[in-house]
């Protein structure tokens, strides 16, 4: 609890039920949640928003484990092509990759 008495202290207007939320998410459902942030953003077009949950993406990605190496570079790729078609305006595309590797987690997910 000291840590979302911590983050409610350091950000008084954001709501309690969605630090609560967040703070308790299991490493999969905080996936699930970075797709869903940059999926909204993107669809209203929201560049620096949609950029950033992208970025949580890339920076989650495991590069030391081998057999995980391989699947990380290709997300890599994905990702870093979906912030160019963000910057260029081209946000169906974006839209599309997202939702399609969503599902794709929902689905490794549910089956784990």
């Amino acid at each position: 609890m000291q840590n979302y008495t911590t983050l409610n202290n350091r950000r008084p207007n954001m709501n309690p039920y969605l630090v609560k939320d967040i703070l308790e998410a299991t490493q999969q459902q905080l996936v699930i949640k970075l797709y869903d942030l940059a999926i909204v953003s993107c669809k209203k077009h929201e560049l620096r928003k949609t950029n950033n949950a992208i970025q949580a993406l890339i920076d989650a990605l495991n590069f030391e484990e081998e057999n995980a190496s391989q699947i990380a570079t290709g997300l890599f790729k994905l990702y870093k092509y979906c912030q160019d078609q963000m910057r260029n305006s081209n946000y169906p595309i974006v839209v599309r990759i997202l939702s399609e590797l969503r599902e794709s987690w929902v689905s490794v997910f549910n089956n784990n």
